[in-house]
């Protein structure tokens, strides 16, 4: 059966009566409830907005990695005849690792010094004769071709005694190839050869060498930090902060920027020198590293808390001298360390940092109490969580 016109007609009405109805009832229930809110006193905490300087600072993750690591490779091809030291063992510079069976070297060794000494005793008999010729020639008992004679051997004794002399010298070289020692001061790795293993030059390092302290951190931040890095520590000495496991944290410097930004990722790479006598830091560990970029001086700063987020901006409830609240609008330059650099605000105004969900503009306000002891009742005061400059 087809409703007709009339009775549709009255269903719409009623309908447009309803609607309007509800929400005439709801905005009276809230501009009741903003009245209410207004004219009662509503308890909140406040701070002052102080002027400091704040440091900014670059949250980024970044890995350990040794200064320097060397692999420990023998220069000839020998059998090993003693290990000195062991694995992870922390060792010197100079210190002596494994040795090689060096009879073969030692006897050519004794070999070429042994000429060294016979042509030593030739050039010296050589001499010898140079000398009683010459004398003897200027006494004119002997021609001028003997003494020639006796000069030319005496030169030739004397290249024949630097040629020896140069290959005992080489194979005293080709002899200490057979004590292998530490390049550096570090940690030794896994030792792949054992007494009686053939080491071999262009096989497998017999150990790895670590510098463990000091220690380099390895991370990247985004180029547009770099300007800021590069104008304020022109020596490239940014503080830069690791936090480990535990929340212990440790302090170094930026000692390396890379010569070119990864365009892919749009970072830029660099290091950071840590001292590390305990070995907190280990070879390819992930750390959280921080580090400041440059410093806003002289800012107005007030608690991060105060801020609150508004569908278009963001503002604060500034406490005026009637105990009344205001909205302030504010722009945010940074938020480091417990503070928020702002824009908008003066130093020594008051914003509210608790409490501020259940205020509106205009609303009264009181300063919660604070407690005084354990059991004790609450004492506001006149800069009550105020931020310390």
């Amino acid at each position: 059966m087809r409703a007709s016109p009339k009775l549709i007609l009255i269903v719409v009405v009623l309908s447009v009566i309803g609607v309007g109805t509800y929400f005439y009832l709801q905005k009276g229930a809230e501009v009741a409830a903003e009245k209410q809110t207004r004219n009662s006193v509503q308890t909140v905490k406040t701070a002052l907005s102080v002027k400091k300087s704040i440091p900014v600072s670059v949250q980024v993750n970044g890995y350990v990695a040794a200064i320097n690591t060397i692999d420990v490779r023998t220069q000839v091809q020998n059998v090993v005849r003693q290990v000195h030291v062991t694995e992870g063992q922390d060792v010197n510079a100079g210190q002596l690792l494994f040795t090689l069976d060096d009879r073969g070297d030692t006897a050519t060794f004794e070999k070429t010094r042994a000429q060294v000494d016979r042509d030593r005793a030739d050039l010296a008999d050589a001499e010898a004769n140079l000398k009683r010729n010459q004398e003897l020639f200027s006494k004119g008992f002997v021609a001028q071709a003997v003494v020639d004679s006796a000069r030319n051997k005496t030169d030739s004794l004397r290249g024949t005694l630097k040629a020896d002399q140069a290959g005992l010298q080489g194979n005293q070289v080709s002899l200490g190839f057979n004590r292998i020692s530490a390049g550096i001061a570090g940690r030794l790795g896994a030792i792949t050869v054992h007494p009686g293993s053939l080491a071999q030059p262009s096989g497998q390092a017999l150990v790895t060498i670590s510098q463990l302290d000091p220690i380099a951190v390895s991370f990247a931040i985004p180029e547009a930090n770099l300007a800021f890095v590069r104008a304020s520590y022109p020596k490239g000495d940014a503080p830069v902060t690791v936090k480990l496991s535990g929340g212990k944290q440790l302090q170094g410097k930026l000692n390396f920027i890379d010569n070119n930004v990864d365009a892919p990722t749009g970072t830029i790479k660099m290091k950071a020198q840590f001292a590390n006598p305990d070995k907190l830091l280990w070879p390819g560990a992930f750390v959280s590293v921080s580090i400041i970029t440059h410093t806003l001086e002289d800012v107005v700063a007030i608690p991060p808390q105060a801020v609150v987020t508004g569908p278009t901006e963001k503002f604060v409830y500034l406490v005026q001298e009637d105990n009344t609240v205001k909205r302030q609008k504010i722009e945010i330059g940074a938020i480091e360390d417990g503070f928020a650099a702002v824009i908008g605000l003066a130093a020594g105004q008051r914003v509210v940092i608790e409490g501020a969900q259940n205020i509106r503009p205009n609303s009264k306000v009181k300063e919660a109490a604070e407690d005084s002891g354990k059991g004790g009742k609450g004492k506001k005061g006149p800069a009550s969580n105020a931020p310390a400059p």
